[in-house]
C-alpha cells in the first residue's frame, strides 16, 4: 500500500485472498506472517472499465453555456462514481443533462469533472462540456488562480480574526481514509481564513483556498484545533448538535477566467437551508 498509494489496503487484501500474491513462487496464504528476506510477488490485475449510466436526477444549475455547467451540489451527493457509489452521483446526473456534451480528459469515470468537493460538502462546482474548456480551467487550477471561497462552522473560536495556514498535506499513514499535515510525501497546502461571527462554542468562518488538496480545509482546521462541526473524520466522535450529518462546509464562491470569453466570471451558491437554520440557532 505504501508502494502503490493510489490502491487501498483492502484492495491488496482481496488480491491475497484470491491467490494473486505469491511467496517465493507459491501462493501466499492469508495467515502467513512475512519475515525479513521473503520475496513477495504481487499480480495487479488490469483496471476494468465501468459503464456509467445517465440518470434523471435533479440538478441545481447556477449557470450554463456551451462550454460550462456550474452546479450547486447538494449534501450527501458523491461527485463521481467510485466503489460503492456507481449510481446517484453528480456525474450520473450530468450525463443525463448534457447527453454527449462533456469533456473526456478525465476518462469515462469522471467525464466533465475538473475539480471536486467532498460528499457532504455543498456548493458550487464547475463541469466542463468539452476538452477545450477542461484544459483551460485545469491550467488555472494548477496555477492557483481560481477563486474558491467556502463558508463553514467550526468547533471553538479561533483567537485571531483572520489568518493563513501553511501546512503540507498528505495521506495519513495510520488511516488511509484520512489526510494529515506534514507527513511523508505531503504536498504544500495553503488556506486563508476569516472569522465572520463568533458564538458561545462555535464560530462561523470564511475560507479561501490557495491550493486544492484533498480535505484541505477540514485537515487544516482540525490541525489548528478548530475542527469543522459534525466532521466524521477529523472532528470529535460525537457531534454536539443532533441531526447533523457530515461536515458543515459550503463551497460558496467560484471564480475564474472564462475559457471562451477570457473574461473573469464569478458564481455564488447560496447557503443551504440547514446551514442557515444552524447559524440562527447558534
Amino acid at each position: 500500500a505504501v508502494i502503490y498509494p493510489e490502491l487501498s489496503r483492502a484492495f491488496f487484501q482481496k488480491l491475497i485472498r484470491s491467490g494473486q500474491v505469491q511467496l517465493s513462487g507459491k501462493i501466499l496464504k492469508p495467515s502467513y506472517c512475512v519475515k525479513e528476506g521473503d520475496l513477495i510477488t504481487v499480480q495487479v490485475p488490469p483496471a476494468v472499465g465501468i459503464e456509467i449510466q445517465a440518470e434523471d436526477l435533479p440538478l441545481d444549475i447556477l449557470y450554463e453555456d456551451r462550454d460550462l455547467l456550474i452546479v450547486n451540489k447538494p449534501k450527501g451527493m458523491v461527485v463521481h462514481p467510485a466503489p460503492g457509489h456507481y449510481t446517484g452521483t453528480l456525474v450520473n446526473a450530468v450525463l443525463y443533462h448534457c447527453r454527449d456534451q462533456l469533456s473526456g480528459i478525465n476518462g469515462e469515470i469522471r467525464p466533465g469533472i475538473v475539480h471536486r468537493i467532498d460528499k457532504d460538502t455543498t456548493g458550487s462546482l464547475a463541469v466542463c462540456k468539452n476538452d477545450f474548456a477542461h484544459g483551460r480551467l485545469a491550467e488555472q487550477l494548477k496555477a492557483h488562480s481560481v477563486t474558491r471561497r467556502y463558508r463553514g462552522i467550526v468547533i471553538g473560536c479561533p483567537k485571531e480574526d483572520c489568518g493563513t495556514i501553511q501546512a503540507a498535506i498528505g495521506r495519513d499513514p495510520k488511516n488511509r481514509l484520512r489526510m494529515a499535515c506534514n507527513v511523508n510525501s505531503a504536498r504544500p497546502a495553503v488556506t486563508h481564513y476569516r472569522v465572520l461571527e463568533r458564538f458561545a462554542k462555535h464560530a462561523y468562518v470564511e475560507f479561501e483556498l490557495e491550493t486544492g488538496r484533498t480535505h484541505q480545509i477540514r485537515v487544516h482546521m482540525a490541525d489548528l484545533g478548530y475542527p469543522l462541526l459534525a466532521d466524521p473524520l477529523y472532528g470529535p466522535a460525537k457531534c454536539s448538535i443532533r441531526g447533523l450529518q457530515g461536515q458543515c462546509l459550503h463551497a460558496m464562491t467560484l471564480g475564474f477566467i472564462h475559457p471562451r470569453t477570457e473574461e473573469y466570471v464569478e458564481f455564488l451558491a447560496p447557503l443551504p437551508e440547514y446551514f442557515e437554520k444552524l447559524i440562527r440557532s447558534l
